[in-house]
C-alpha cells in the first residue's frame, strides 16, 4: 500500500526575510518569505526542524532552517556560492554541508547550527560533497573525486585524518552511516548501473543491496537501523522506495509522475521528508508511514 502524502507543502517558494530593527509581525512575516524559487535537500533534526537548501529568485542558494509543518523560516547563510546537502550533526549544534566557492568544485563546510563559524574541512582540486556524520559525531564520511569517478572517504570533525575507504574503478557516492555506527550504505555505479551497497566503517566487507539496470540512489537508514529508503528511477520519474537493511521488501512510496527525490527520515522514523515536482518546481514534502509501510 502506497504512503500518504501531506497535501500541505512545506516549501512553497518562500524564503525568509531580512531582520531589521523594525518589528515584525505574523502577516509582515508571511508577505516577505515569498521570493523562493527551489528547496530542495531536507534533512530532519530531533526537535522537528529541518534545514535545507533554498534558491531564491536571483539564483543564490542558501541554507535555511524551518519547522516541520514549514513555518517559521531562518536563512542562516548569506555567502556566494552553491550549498548542497546539509546535515546535522547528531547532537544538533552543528550543519556539515557542500559548498562550491568556484566553477571548478565542491568542499565540505561545518557551521554550528545558527549559521555562525563556518569552517572548511576539504580543499581539494576534486569535488568533495555529501557529508554524513557518524552517529557518535567524531567522523565524517563524504564522497570525493571528479565527475564519474568519486570514492568514499572518512575524516575527523575537525577536518583532519582523512581515509580513503573505497578504492576501485567503480563511482562511490552519497555514503550514509548506520544508526549503530557499524554500516555506511554508499551508491556504486558498477556494471553499467548505480545500486546501492553497504560496507564496513573500514571499507571491508561490501555487500549490494540493489540490482537494477535503472539508477538507485541517496539511501537513508531508518532511526531504528531497520530500513533504507532511497531515490529511484525505475519508472519514468524518480520516486522514493524502501526496503529492509539486506535489501529485501523493497516497496515504492511515491509513484507518481513527478519527480521525487532526497528522502529524509522524522527522527521518529514515521515520516520521510523529501524534495518533489509534484507542483511544478522543487519543493519540500512530508509523507506519512502507514503500519504496513514501516
Amino acid at each position: 500500500m502506497k504512503a500518504r502524502i501531506v497535501i500541505i507543502v512545506l516549501v512553497l517558494s518562500m524564503t525568509i526575510f531580512t531582520l531589521t530593527c523594525k518589528k515584525r509581525t505574523e502577516s509582515d512575516f508571511d508577505k516577505e518569505i515569498n521570493n523562493l524559487l527551489l528547496s530542495e535537500s531536507p534533512c530532519w533534526l530531533k526537535d522537528g526542524k529541518i534545514a535545507f537548501v533554498g534558491t531564491d529568485k536571483e539564483w543564490n542558494d542558501d541554507i535555511y532552517v524551518m519547522n516541520e509543518d514549514g513555518r517559521k523560516k531562518i536563512k542562516i547563510t548569506d555567502d556566494p556560492g552553491t550549498y548542497l546537502y546539509p546535515c546535522w550533526s547528531p547532537d544538533e549544534t552543528k550543519i556539515a554541508f557542500a559548498r562550491r566557492d568556484t566553477p571548478e568544485n565542491f568542499d565540505i563546510y561545518v557551521m554550528n547550527s545558527d549559521g555562525s563559524e563556518i569552517k572548511r574541512l576539504t580543499e581539494n582540486k576534486t569535488h568533495d560533497s555529501s557529508p554524513c556524520w557518524s552517529p557518535d559525531g567524531k567522523t565524517i564520511a563524504f564522497e570525493s573525486g571528479k565527475y564519474l569517478k568519486s570514492e568514499i572517504y572518512i575524516m575527523n570533525a575537525d577536518g583532519s585524518e582523512k581515509k580513503r575507504l573505497t578504492n576501485d574503478s567503480a563511482d562511490n557516492l552519497s555514503p550514509c552511516w548506520s544508526p549503530d555506527g557499524k554500516k555506511i550504505a554508499f551508491v556504486s555505479h558498477r556494471d553499467w548501473n548505480y545500486d546501492i551497497f553497504v560496507m564496513n566503517t573500514d571499507g571491508s566487507e561490501m555487500k549490494r543491496l540493489t540490482n537494477n539496470p535503472a539508477y538507485d540512489g541517496y539511501p537513508r537508514w531508518s532511526p531504528d537501523g531497520e530500513k533504507i529508503a532511497f531515490e529511484t528511477l525505475r519508472e519514468k520519474d524518480y520516486d522514493i522506495c524502501v526496503m529492509n537493511s539486506d535489501g529485501s521488501g523493497l516497496r515504492n512510496l511515491t509513484n507518481n509522475p513527478a519527480r521525487d527525490r532526497g528522502p529524509c527520515w522524522s527522527p521518529d522514523g514515521k515520516k520521510i521528508a523529501f524534495t518533489s515536482t509534484i507542483a511544478g518546481d522543487y519543493e519540500i514534502y512530508i509523507m506519512n508511514l502507514d503500519d504496513r509501510n514501516k
